[in-house]
């Protein structure tokens, strides 16, 4: 039975062992950050490992165990698929239109200036486009935040009426 995408039980807990470099039985952030990388063999940004550390950190000590791991190497590679699926001009990048594409296919309706908003705001580089990592990061805040949204919206119109402190509870709520 495969487990990681394409991978076998077996071959996942190699990689398991591999990034697990302190030999703790578990993964910290620190860890998955020296293993993955971004196309270009860059780092992956912290802020992303940190975000993904606890979507799949299901006792909340900080770290993953090897079922954990699992799956987050499956949505890992989710995910790159998805990058690459959008990255139509194959520049190892997401730029302004192509996260529209992406997240337009995602059900998002968003303004055109919002969608440089997101590109200012998830664009560690200065280069007018996102990498792999900050990809997945502006997905998922983006998500996380809508899901927030949504709490507030009963009746499901888009609008929300809430005061700031109401405001800063939601968004500080999250784990971004």
């Amino acid at each position: 039975m495969a487990h990681g995408v394409g991978m076998t039980r077996d071959q996942l807990w190699r990689m398991f062992q591999i990034v697990d470099a302190d030999r703790s039985g578990s993964i910290d952030a620190d860890e998955l950050g020296r293993a993955l990388k971004n196309g270009a063999w860059t780092p992956f940004n912290p802020e992303t490992v940190r975000l993904m550390i606890g979507m799949f950190d299901k006792d909340g000590n900080g770290t993953i165990t090897f079922d954990e791991f699992g799956s987050l190497w499956k949505y890992v590679t989710e995910w790159q698929n998805t990058f690459h699926s959008y990255d139509t001009d194959r520049s190892g990048s997401i730029d302004k239109g192509e996260l529209q594409t992406a997240l337009t296919s995602f059900g998002y309706r968003l303004s055109p200036s919002f969608y440089e908003v997101l590109i200012r705001k998830f664009d560690r580089r200065g280069a007018g486009s996102v990498t792999f990592d900050d990809f997945i990061q502006c997905c998922v805040v983006v998500q996380m935040l809508t899901s927030a949204f949504k709490s507030c919206d009963m009746n499901r119109s888009g609008w929300i009426t809430i005061g700031y402190e109401q405001f800063l509870s939601l968004i500080f709520s999250q784990r971004l």
